[in-house]
């Protein structure tokens, strides 16, 4: 990569995920904050679009609305509308489950419980300002 910073690769490739919220500078700073992540592309005047180095990945922040395009003919892009449906979320794995649940509180953040234990993990979900869930989990130690 030529720059670690930005998903540019100069061989292979990365993988990002973007996400399509209603306004790009209140989900850019929250991600920021929430992740300690660092802002690479900083949302324009316009509020579009945004990057966001989070550990080893990237967060691709950006509006959605406005006619398909030319790439995607038959799809239109728009903020999730149904907060009880899921059909994707971020999934986000550390170290101290505990810990990150409790400092991220501080920072505001909202969890749908507490941390709980599973089977061959300890995860809770948080959301972001628009309704998206974030799992946070941490794996169990192998017996």
């Amino acid at each position: 990569m030529a720059d670690n910073d930005f998903p540019a690769p100069n061989e292979g490739f990365v993988l990002t995920h973007t996400m399509i919220v209603s306004d790009v500078k209140v989900s850019c700073e929250w991600y920021k904050k929430m992740f300690d992540g660092k802002v690479v592309m900083e949302p324009s005047a316009d509020g579009t679009p945004c990057i966001i180095k989070v550990a080893n990945s990237w967060i691709i922040l950006n509006f959605g609305g406005g006619e398909p395009t030319d790439d995607k003919p038959d799809t239109i892009v728009a903020v999730k509308q149904n907060h009880d449906i899921l059909s994707a979320f971020l999934n986000v794995r550390v170290a101290d489950l505990q810990e990150f649940y409790e400092s991220r509180k501080e920072r505001g953040a909202e969890f749908i419980t507490e941390p709980k234990d599973h089977r061959a993990e300890y995860r809770c979900y948080m959301l972001d300002p628009d309704g998206y869930l974030i799992e946070v989990g941490e794996v169990k130690p192998r017996e």
